[in-house]
């Protein structure tokens, strides 16, 4: 029997700017600005936006918090919480930056990306329009 390569949904762009626009539509209605930032599975930059007003360095922690969740897996809101909890060894792991707001994409049981967003009025704000973004993909 010939074996047959694996298949796995993927991360198109335009469901990342579908993901991206979904998030800026939620920061919108909390009146929140905030860097919003689509990854795909490995970690590597498909969209990303700055409004006016949000502070320079915003994109690049988006950016880094969507590279956490999409390469581990998981929701960047559990490292923040490992380390609160006294789990401090994670700080030592480079690619990770335990900030809450980064959310993985899963479609079909796979994380096939991931979104980031820092700069709104609050870690949980971070938290909501990344959510939002993310499920714009998911359903």
């Amino acid at each position: 029997p010939q074996e047959h390569p694996a298949t796995k949904p993927i991360l198109t762009l335009p469901a990342a700017l579908r993901a991206l626009e979904a998030a800026r539509t939620a920061a919108d209605s909390l009146q929140a600005g905030g860097a919003v930032a689509v990854v795909d599975d490995g970690g590597h930059l498909l969209a990303l936006t700055r409004p006016e007003g949000t502070f320079p360095a915003a994109a690049e922690v988006a950016v880094a918090k969507a590279r956490t969740a999409a390469m581990f897996r998981k929701k960047t809101r559990d490292f923040e919480e490992a380390i609160r909890n006294g789990r401090v060894s994670l700080t030592a792991v480079g690619p990770l930056t335990p900030l809450e707001g980064g959310v993985p994409i899963v479609i079909d049981g796979h994380v096939v990306g991931a979104v980031g967003v820092s700069g709104a009025h609050s870690s949980d704000e971070d938290v909501r329009i990344a959510e939002a973004g993310a499920a714009a993909v998911q359903e």
